[in-house]
């Protein structure tokens, strides 16, 4: 009913020509006390804030770079503490603005209209006081990484493109890879992976989400300035190799070779080893910005720690049945429809039959469900329902964490096991329901139940049946547990 998975392993792996990740011609960077300033930035609708950190006694025209965020919320009072700070002692001009967030939310992002809202900021700093217009640039990290080319596409004026943890493929593919990951650390059942493109590949409920087959190629390939890319080499949720040779050979096709990459050692998403940010990165980042146009295209083009990407990241397979979320959400909601309407039919019952004996109709006939089938009924009812409910938590957390780029083995591996052994309890729930029903119709007959009690009864086998295919298809009821 679904594609399987089974993506392609990376057959040519990026080399580093050191692994000391020093920039080549950088100066010996200064150390300026630093002022800080906020500022409000207008937008087409709205304004943002924004926080200017100005080094102090630093030689004027000083350099800027205009912070764009990653995935989530995003203040300017919190978010790139670390680059900034160091960056701007060494005597570089930052702002950070505030995060849009009126046009911005898990089911709508539009990476174009963002990328204008950032050029106000570089608007901004170029006329600040101190500031050399010819030498603003942008630092896109993560999610902000697809935004930093389109600025720098349509604005040739900028000085220098800084991309960090940078995914490169669309955010459909990244979050496939991501997830890839994630599962696979956990050691899991080849099988388990079946749920990645049934996830990932389908159209989404409710609609939206176009965003996640944005493809920043093109913007890319009409990159003219100098390139920084950097990533941490313990980053699982990027594909860091793949990555780096896209935006070469992107940046190639616009004639620009001018791109430096480096690999940290061990740091993680953003670009920090034990909570803190890697020192080399620093000093590489600031070093490179202040020797531009020198460090441009300075040797070693690619250095640091030695990459490794054990597949690429690739379109993800659709599904050929249950495309659409919304028809797997239907096809959900008829099957959880038909175990609740017990709860409609049977007081229904007993209220046709209270009427019947108070008229004196049918005394003798008194319907009821064979002992013990109304317990069962409940418990194959919930075993089904609590099931569905795991797994959505399971998928939603799993997609939260690749989103965020954040690791979590408790919920990674063991929801997967709690929501597998939840399903497998549901099942025996409904084999032990059907068992007794079985035994209790061979003792007093079907019409002792009635005709309600009897819809009833199969309302909830068929539901459950229902949910349980649907939990099927999701890879619940997978071996090797």
């Amino acid at each position: 009913m679904g594609p399987q998975w089974d993506p392609v392993p990376l057959a040519d792996p990026i080399l580093a020509e050191s692994p000391s990740t020093a920039i080549g011609g950088a100066p010996t960077l200064g150390s300026y006390p630093v002022r800080i300033e906020r500022v409000t930035v207008q937008l087409d609708g709205t304004t943002v804030g924004a926080k200017i950190r100005i080094p102090v006694g630093a030689p004027e025209p000083m350099p800027g770079v205009v912070f764009v965020h990653g995935a989530g919320t995003g203040s300017s009072e919190t978010a790139f503490s670390e680059q900034t700070a160091a960056m701007a002692a060494a005597g570089i001009v930052t702002m950070v603005p505030d995060k849009r967030l009126d046009t911005y939310s898990a089911r709508h992002r539009d990476y174009v209209a963002m990328a204008a809202d950032y050029e106000r900021s570089v608007a901004l700093l170029r006329v600040h006081e101190g500031v050399d217009p010819a030498r603003v640039g942008v630092y896109g990290e993560s999610e902000g990484a697809w935004i930093a080319p389109v600025m720098a596409a349509s604005d040739p004026r900028l000085a220098f493109v800084v991309l960090a943890s940078a995914p490169v493929v669309p955010p459909r593919e990244q979050a496939a890879f991501a997830a890839d990951n994630y599962l696979r650390n956990t050691n899991v059942p080849h099988g388990v992976f079946r749920a990645i493109p049934r996830a990932v590949g389908m159209a989404l409920p409710g609609g939206g989400f176009e965003y996640a087959d944005f493809d920043v190629t093109p913007f890319q390939r009409k990159m003219t300035q100098p390139v920084l890319m950097v990533y941490g080499t313990g980053d699982s949720s990027m594909p860091i190799v793949q990555g780096a040779e896209q935006v070469l050979r992107d940046t190639a096709i616009a004639g620009n070779g001018d791109v430096t990459v480096r690999y940290y050692a061990g740091a993680n998403h953003g670009l920090k080893i034990d909570g803190v940010m890697a020192a080399s990165f620093l000093t590489d980042l600031s070093g490179w910005v202040l020797g531009l146009p020198a460090t441009a295209a300075a040797p070693p083009r690619i250095a640091g720690d030695q990459p490794t990407q054990e597949f690429v990241a690739a379109p993800v397979p659709e599904p050929s049945w249950l495309r659409d979320g919304d028809v797997v959400i239907a096809t959900v909601l008829v099957g959880a429809g038909l175990i609740v309407l017990p709860l409609v039919l049977v007081p229904g019952a007993r209220a046709v039959e209270v009427v019947r004996r108070r008229r004196g109709r049918a005394t003798a006939v008194v319907h009821r469900f064979p002992r013990g089938i109304p317990l069962r009924m409940v418990v194959c009812a919930l075993g089904a329902v609590l099931t569905v409910a795991g797994l959505v938590w399971y998928l939603v957390a799993i997609a939260k964490l690749a989103l965020d780029y954040e690791q979590n083995d408790v919920v990674v591996k063991g929801g997967w096991v709690g929501v597998r052994l939840l399903g497998i309890a549901a099942v025996a729930a409904l084999v032990v329901l059907l068992q007794r029903e079985r035994e209790a119709l061979a003792l007093v007959g079907r019409q002792a139940e009635g005709v309600l009690r009897a819809i009833s009864f199969w309302a909830v086998v068929v539901g459950c049946s229902v949910v349980l295919v649907v939990l099927a298809y999701w890879g619940v009821f997978q071996l090797g547990i």
